[in-house]
C-alpha cells in the first residue's frame, strides 16, 4: 500500500531530524552516483538509470527488473534512490506482510493514475521469494501491460524462487558482494559526512580492517558496527575508535588473518592438511578462523573440492559430490548460513577414508607424456567413420566389448610404448577396495603382463 499519513509524517520528521535515524539509514545514497559498488549496473543507459528518468528511450520504456544479491549489497538502497529520483509514482511493498489483496490494490491504483493523469507507477517489492506462485501470478498482467514497472528484490536464486513468466518479463540484475575497497570508502565517508558522524571520531587502520572483516561485504552491517563502536568510544571520552573498543562493542575478537598475506595461505593449508590427517576437530578450528576472518566462502569451498579428489578419491566416491554440492549451496546462500554447509562438508571429508591414488595416477601419466612417451594411437582404435578410413586400416579389427559375455575385450588400447604401463594403484581403504578388485580383474582380462 502507499504510505499513510502517519508513515508520511514519520518520514518527514526523519528528513528534518536525521540524527535520530540509524547511521545506515542516514548514509543511504541520494543519487545513483553515490551508490557504493555495483558499477556494472550503473552504466549510462542501464535499466536503473532509465528508471530514474536519465533516458527517455522514446517508445522503448524502462523495463521491470529483479535485483538478486546477498544481504547488504544495496538492493533496497537502489530502490530508495529510484524512489527519490524518479518523477513517477513510487509504491513499496514487502512480501513478508503483503498479499494478493495489497498487490491488486496497487495495480488498480496504478491503472487509475495512468488513465487519470498519465502518472506511471514504480512498484518496489522486497523479498519477492517469499511470495507464493499464486501471489507472483497476480503481478503478471500489470508487468506485461506495463501498468507498473516492477523492481523486485531477492536474496535467493530467482531461477528457483521466482516463477518463469515473471522472470521472462523482467531483466535480472545480479548484485555482487561489496569489496573491501567499496566498504572502506563507505566507512570513511560516514566518518566525515554531515549526515554521518561529522568527524566526531577517527578510525585507526587496525580497527578499520576488523570492521571490514565483520562486515563480510555487507554495507548495512559495517555501518551498524561503526555506529555502535563510535558511540562506545564517545561515551568513554575517546576521539578514536580503538580495536579494543570495537571488539567489546560487537563482542567479536579480531582474528589475526590477512586475506592477502601469509595467514590466508597458512590457515588454508592447515585446513586441508587437517582434513588429510583425519583430524576433524583441527579442521573445524581452521575453518572457523577463516569464516570469522571474513574469508570468501567460495575460496573455502574450492579448497574442499580439491581435497575431495586429491586426498580421498575413490576411497569415498561421495566425497567429491558432497564438496561440489557444498560449493553450489555456498554460492546460492552466502554467509552466515554458508558456515553450516562448509562445516557439513569439512566434517564429511575429514572423517572419510583417504586415498591419493587418483592424484598419483594422473601425475604419473602426465609425467610420461612430458617425457615424450606417447606414440601413435593403435590403428584399430582410430576413427573409422570417414571415407577412406578402411583403406588406411583405421578401426579394422576393433572388438566391440559389449558383444562379449563379460563385456571386456582383450585388445591393446595404449600406444605401443605404454602398453604395459600401470598408473592407477588403488588402496584398500574404504570403498576403493572394490576398485582395487575391479582393476586387478580387468587388467588380467586385458592380457596385461604383471609388472
Amino acid at each position: 500500500m502507499e504510505p499513510d499519513l502517519f508513515t508520511a509524517a514519520a518520514e518527514e520528521r526523519q528528513e528534518k531530524d536525521p540524527a535520530g535515524s540509524p547511521l545506515a539509514v542516514r548514509m543511504r545514497p541520494r543519487t545513483l552516483d553515490e551508490v557504493v559498488g555495483q558499477q556494472h549496473l550503473l552504466k549510462p543507459g542501464s535499466p536503473l538509470r532509465r528508471l530514474v528518468g536519465e533516458a527517455t528511450g522514446g517508445p522503448a520504456g524502462p523495463s521491470s527488473v529483479i535485483l538478486w544479491g546477498p544481504p547488504g549489497t544495496g538492493k533496497t538502497t537502489l530502490a530508495y534512490v529510484v524512489s527519490k529520483a524518479t518523477n513517477k509514482r513510487f509504491v513499496e511493498l514487502s512480501a513478508i506482510t503483503a498479499g494478493v489483496k495489497e498487490v491488486r490494490a496497487v495495480i488498480e491504483g496504478a491503472r487509475r493514475a495512468t488513465g487519470g493523469y498519465g502518472k506511471e507507477t514504480v512498484l518496489f517489492l522486497d523479498e519477492i521469494h517469499r511470495f507464493s506462485k499464486a501471489q507472483q501470478d497476480s503481478l503478471l498482467p500489470a508487468v506485461e501491460n506495463r501498468w507498473v514497472t516492477l523492481i523486485a528484490a531477492t536474496t535467493e536464486n530467482p531461477y528457483f524462487s521466482v516463477i518463469s513468466p515473471l522472470l521472462s518479463r523482467s531483466l535480472l540484475l545480479t548484485l555482487e558482494p561489496l569489496t573491501d575497497d567499496d566498504l572502506r570508502g563507505l566507512l570513511r565517508r560516514a566518518l566525515g559526512d554531515d549526515r554521518g558522524l561529522k568527524g566526531a571520531v577517527t578510525l585507526p587502520e587496525d580497527t578499520e580492517d576488523h570492521l571490514l572483516r565483520i562486515a563480510g561485504g555487507d554495507a548495512r552491517r559495517a555501518l551498524t558496527a561503526l555506529e555502535a563502536a563510535a558511540g562506545a568510544a564517545l561515551d568513554k571520552g575517546e576521539a578514536e575508535v580503538s580495536l579494543t573498543t570495537l571488539e567489546e562493542t560487537v563482542d567479536r575478537a579480531a582474528v589475526k588473518y590477512d586475506r592477502d598475506g601469509d595467514q590466508h595461505y597458512d590457515v588454508a593449508s592447515a585446513l586441508i592438511k587437517s582434513i588429510r590427517g583425519s583430524d576433524v576437530d583441527a579442521a573445524l578450528h581452521y575453518l572457523a578462523r577463516m569464516i570469522e576472518a571474513g574469508e570468501d566462502p567460495r575460496f573455502i569451498a574450492r579448497r574442499l573440492m580439491i581435497s575431495a579428489s586429491e586426498d580421498i578419491g575413490l576411497a569415498d566416491p561421495q566425497a567429491l559430490p558432497i564438496a561440489v554440492a557444498a560449493a553450489q549451496a555456498v554460492a546460492m546462500i552466502g554467509f552466515p548460513e554458508a558456515a553450516l554447509t562448509l562445516s557439513h562438508a569439512t566434517i564429511a571429508l575429514a572423517l572419510a577414508p583417504k586415498s591419493n591414488a587418483a592424484t598419483m595416477a594422473i601425475g604419473a601419466a602426465m609425467e610420461d607424456v612430458r617425457k615424450g612417451l606417447a606414440g601413435s594411437v593403435p590403428p584399430h582404435l582410430r576413427d573409422g567413420h570417414y571415407k577412406g578410413a578402411a583403406k588406411l586400416g583405421h578401426a579394422q579389427g576393433y572388438v566391440y566389448p559389449h558383444d562379449l559375455p563379460e563385456g571386456i575385450a582383450e585388445q591393446q588400447y595404449a600406444p605401443d610404448a605404454l602398453k604395459d604401463r600401470e598408473y592407477y594403484a588403488p588402496t584398500r581403504h574404504g570403498a576403493e577396495a572394490r576398485y582395487a578388485d575391479a582393476v586387478e580383474w580387468t587388467r588380467a582380462h586385458l592380457g596385461r603382463k604383471r609388472s
